[in-house]
């Protein structure tokens, strides 16, 4: 059972790297990254359209809803938002 133990003690350290570089990713890569997923799942997404529709609709519903506050919240303060305060570039 160590070598279990060991196997997820390395996969927590992989998914603690995987949640930093995600959060230090721009909304620009974010999208890009979407994108690219997109496209090399494309196929697949249409062949299970049927089985996934309601559940890709309400997570579409979800994300415009998301942008839309984001759009307000910037409407509001002028100013774009951080997802993470603290990898904000300094001002210079």
């Amino acid at each position: 059972m160590s070598g279990l133990a060991s196997l997820r003690h390395g996969w927590e350290e992989v998914e603690q790297v995987e949640t930093t570089l995600l959060q230090a990713m721009s909304a620009q890569e974010s999208l890009t990254q979407w994108f690219r997923l997109q496209q090399a799942f494309e196929y697949q997404l249409q062949q299970t359209a049927g089985l996934f529709t309601p559940e890709r609709r309400q997570a579409l519903a979800t994300l415009q809803k998301r942008l839309h506050r984001l759009a307000e919240w910037q409407k509001l303060h002028g100013e774009p938002v951080s997802l993470n305060p603290g990898l904000a570039e300094p001002a210079g």
